[in-house]
């Protein structure tokens, strides 16, 4: 990119954005200078994704105006938008997997030679190989997209951003899927881009990077400015009162269950990713082990063997004492082990399907009479976990694919819960959701422990990791390297134990 950039001078006024039944947005203002990195913050809900789809050209407002460089718009197409070098990285994944990474990254912008506009290859990979060594990518220009981690793919997502030498770079949860090193490795490009007169707008449920990189914070809440805090005003509990008008309580730790039974064993368990490198676990009832790592480590392939979607290469896997053979999925769900996979849309839930629907799936042979589905049954079924687990939506009714990202995550862990599991896995159970819907879950996870549920929480956010869990093993290269107890638990000592 070039050193400096032609700054942007940019002002949302008055933003109205109504839909049948609800208001997302109501009279919102916002703005943002070159060289400036603002946050915005809001509950899922709040109409941060609208807002952006405005500014995107997505949607047109219903009142309002967009002003830029000081020229009014009352609405902008993509194509306009990306004219006025305002560039997104957005937080649902979406790559072309058939292309590889240089022709994601230039989609569109490809590079041509000849009179018959032949693909440059060679100029592509030249080109995006100086954006991929700025972000430290662990892939190159040639790899397949198709092979690649969430983390990987969002980092993709970014190095898309940064090569079309944009004035103003949005970044909705960016670092969902990533590292602590990673998200070190982006917050340091953030700043670079503030340094040539980029203007940054960062959207995300982690506030302590807002604090780290944030020159102001805007807030919304249901659809309308809750306020703003300058740079000596920033921290993460202004930021939530901002958010959601109220404090949110730290979780509260249990009391590591070592007297407890065992009741998931994985003995010698080996991946397909590292075939001579073997897991020991025992998980006892009541206790929420925290499963952490650098991305790659090997967290996510031992989940898929213990839920029986994989087949280990070596090993054995015993559900309170008896063991799990043959490995199936439906093995597992009917020794009670249970999984919320990382990827909720593509994993956890069918999108088009009603809540009620999505909740009934592992329960459809206790909701049936003589094969035929009771539907009144399923509406009970449904409704029960609305109540319980809180999920926001107007009726079961609602297609999945219409919920936020912590009800989305609700549902996939209610269906889970109305089977009755003995052992839960939870592989980065609040990726992308709001720090009122993180509450709610870690409360929940808790309860669940409580009763005497045996939780295995992988996750990537270091603090989750130290805040919600009773005990912390840590994974590097698909080998246990170490197992931390509450009174020896650290950022510094799981970050030794995750590297070699």
């Amino acid at each position: 990119m070039n050193p400096t950039v032609d700054r942007i001078d940019l002002t949302l006024s008055g933003v109205t954005k109504v839909y049948p039944g609800a208001v997302a947005l109501e009279n919102v203002d916002l703005s943002i200078s070159g060289g400036e990195v603002v946050g915005l913050v809001g509950e899922n809900g709040a109409g941060k994704s609208t807002l952006m789809k405005v500014l995107g050209g997505a949607i047109s407002a219903d009142a309002g105006e967009i002003i830029v460089d000081g020229i009014p718009h009352a609405a902008l197409t993509p194509a306009g938008a990306t004219a006025l070098g305002i560039a997104f990285v957005h937080q649902e994944l979406n790559p072309f997997t058939n292309l590889d990474v240089a022709g994601n990254v230039l989609l569109g912008r490809e590079i041509r030679r000849g009179p018959f506009g032949v693909l440059d290859r060679r100029a592509m990979r030249e080109a995006v190989i100086p954006i991929l060594e700025r972000l430290g990518t662990r892939f190159g220009p040639d790899d397949s997209v198709l092979g690649l981690s969430l983390a990987d793919q969002q980092m993709l997502e970014i190095a898309k951003a940064l090569s079309m030498n944009a004035r103003l770079v949005i970044l909705d949860e960016p670092t969902s899927s990533l590292t602590l090193s990673e998200t070190q490795r982006l917050l340091d490009v953030i700043a670079d881009l503030k340094a040539q007169g980029v203007a940054v707008l960062l959207i995300t449920h982690r506030l302590s990077e807002i604090e780290a990189v944030g020159d102001r914070v805007v807030g919304l809440r249901d659809g309308r400015n809750a306020g703003g805090l300058t740079k000596d005003e920033i921290n993460r509990d202004r930021m939530v009162h901002l958010m959601i008008g109220r404090d949110v309580n730290r979780p509260a730790l249990g009391t590591t269950r070592s007297d407890t039974p065992v009741v998931l064993r994985a003995q010698g368990l080996c991946t397909a990713a590292y075939p001579d490198r073997a897991v020991d676990m025992a998980l006892h009832a009541g206790e929420i082990l925290g499963l952490a790592g650098l991305v790659g480590a090997g967290r996510t392939e031992i989940a898929r063997l213990l839920f029986g979607i994989d087949a280990p290469v070596a090993g054995t896997v015993e559900v309170s004492g008896k063991p799990l053979a043959p490995r199936s999925v439906a093995a597992s769900i009917a020794a009670g082990l249970c999984l919320v996979p990382e990827d909720r849309k593509g994993q956890g839930l069918l999108l088009d399907f009603a809540i009620s629907e999505n909740i009934a799936l592992p329960s459809l042979r206790a909701l049936s009479n003589g094969g035929r589905l009771n539907p009144q049954a399923e509406t009970d079924l449904a409704e029960t976990s609305r109540t319980t687990l809180q999920i926001k939506a107007p009726n079961l009714s609602q297609a999945a694919a219409e919920l936020s990202g912590g009800n989305q995550q609700k549902v996939v862990l209610a269906k889970w819960l109305a089977v009755g599991p003995k052992v839960l896995i939870v592989d980065e159970p609040t990726r992308g959701i709001d720090v009122g819907s993180k509450a709610e879950v870690y409360g929940l996870l808790r309860a669940l422990a409580d009763d005497g549920v045996a939780v295995l929480m992988i996750s990537s956010d270091m603090e989750e990791v130290i805040g919600v869990s009773d005990r912390v093993a840590v994974m590097c290269r698909g080998q246990i390297t170490g197992i931390l107890d509450r009174t020896s638990v650290s950022e510094e000592a799981i970050l030794r134990l995750a590297v070699e």
